[in-house]
């Protein structure tokens, strides 16, 4: 028989939910800011053509967009995170207010360009997390039959990156026939789906960017600052 049927919470550390603040009055008048990250390096990358295709759909939709080039970029640890290329990553991704990533399928996963970047981009640093509560779409493209084994890869690092990842997203199998020769995409219900992606995208960046901070407040961490703070407290009176 349970004797105590109380939670064991920390109350101080637990707020209301704050209605006001969830319900409150889209505040932001500028465009929504997304940057857009490919994963490949050859001349005619399809990745980067999906990812141009994009950038066009967005800007339609009144976005202010903007694309990393990764030529240039180091592998993770073979050089200091002072470098020019990852210092402009870093820039954009503290800039965004929402994500496009786009990979090929290589080996049945997403490319080593791909996860260069994303690992490049801290989850914290000096008190700021660049991608927290922020909105990512996914897209992949593949040489052969569709797959989704990249974007469900990519699905996992924005989980962990704690971004708001949408839930539609776009594979776009036997890529090589989905672009004409000026590199523009076919009409097509693959082309339609990825106009899903992006319209969908802009929809949730207008509905999270004035709230993502709320949103992602934990109870756990102000629980730790919480204590953090007591803990300085009891020192100086010591």
């Amino acid at each position: 028989m349970m004797k105590n049927t109380m939670p064991n919470i920390d109350f101080e550390s637990l707020n209301d939910i704050d209605a006001e603040c969830l319900h409150k009055p889209i505040a932001s008048e500028h465009k929504p800011k997304i940057l857009l990250l490919y994963g490949s390096l050859r001349e005619r990358s399809f990745s980067r053509l999906a990812v141009e295709e994009a950038t066009r759909i967005l800007d339609y939709l009144g976005a202010e967009t903007r694309t990393f080039d990764p030529s240039g970029l180091p592998l993770p640890d073979d050089a200091d995170d002072q470098h020019p290329k990852v210092q402009e990553l870093r820039k954009l991704a503290e800039w965004s207010e929402g994500m496009v990533w786009c990979s090929p399928e290589r080996h049945g996963a997403m490319t080593s360009v791909m996860k260069a970047q994303i690992d490049w981009i801290p989850l914290a640093f000096q008190g700021v997390r660049p991608t927290q509560g922020k909105t990512l779409a996914l897209l992949q493209v593949s040489g052969g039959s569709q797959s989704f084994n990249a974007v469900n890869q990519m699905r996992i690092l924005g989980r962990w990156m704690r971004m708001v990842t949408i839930p539609n997203q776009s594979s776009i199998p036997k890529a090589w026939m989905e672009f004409d020769d000026n590199n523009r995409m076919k009409p097509s219900s693959l082309y339609d789906r990825v106009v899903d992606v992006m319209e969908e995208l802009v929809k949730f960046t207008l509905l999270t960017r004035d709230r993502s901070d709320y949103l992602v407040d934990r109870y756990s961490e102000r629980k730790e600052s919480a204590e953090k703070f007591r803990l300085r407290i009891d020192q100086r009176s010591i």
